[in-house]
């Protein structure tokens, strides 16, 4: 299966056209650390993190894990864990995937920048829930929790998610 994202902020997977939010600095194909954009091209749906105090596991056949207060995720480039899944406290800076907001309520990691990351390419790029403004991300993919649950149910090792640009304009 292919979870096709359109950079004006539409989601599809066979399931019909449905609205996600993108990162604040667009869509680019050359996805930096800190540049707010969400990377283009074709990534795989590497497995499902969720918050179990929150809610249940999601039904999916990807691979499924909770997490847990000290789990994080490294994003410094300088760091041997950079775009890693970390134990916190951590030395390096770090997202914490335990987060007051229900945005890694439910999460899926996507393969961008992990076989093997490379240093300022672009860490912790998932696809989240939406915040309640559909405000933009730092760089992930962000759909409603229903959405989110719709696509965890049809969702198998080997689906990808395929970011596209925005159309070039004629000129």
């Amino acid at each position: 299966m292919e979870v096709v994202v359109s950079a004006e902020g539409w989601v599809d997977w066979g399931a019909g056209r449905r609205r996600c939010a993108l990162g604040k600095g667009g869509v680019r194909a050359d996805k930096r650390e800190g540049d707010g954009a969400t990377p283009a091209g074709r990534l795989p749906l590497r497995r499902a993190l969720y918050r179990p105090d929150r809610g249940p596991a999601p039904a999916t056949s990807l691979p499924c894990a909770a997490i847990a207060p000290e789990d994080g995720w490294c994003d410094d480039p300088a760091d041997p864990a950079y775009n890693r899944p970390v134990r916190l406290p951590h030395p390096a800076r770090h997202e914490r995937m335990w987060r007051d907001d229900a945005l890694y309520d439910l999460v899926i990691v996507i393969g961008h920048n992990d076989g093997p990351p490379v240093a300022g390419l672009g860490s912790a790029v998932f696809i989240h829930l939406a915040r309640p403004d559909w405000g933009p991300t730092e760089g992930c993919v962000a759909l409603s929790r229903a959405d989110m649950l719709d696509l965890l149910a049809a969702a198998a090792p080997g689906d990808t998610l395929v970011v596209r640009g925005p159309a070039a304009v004629p000129g």
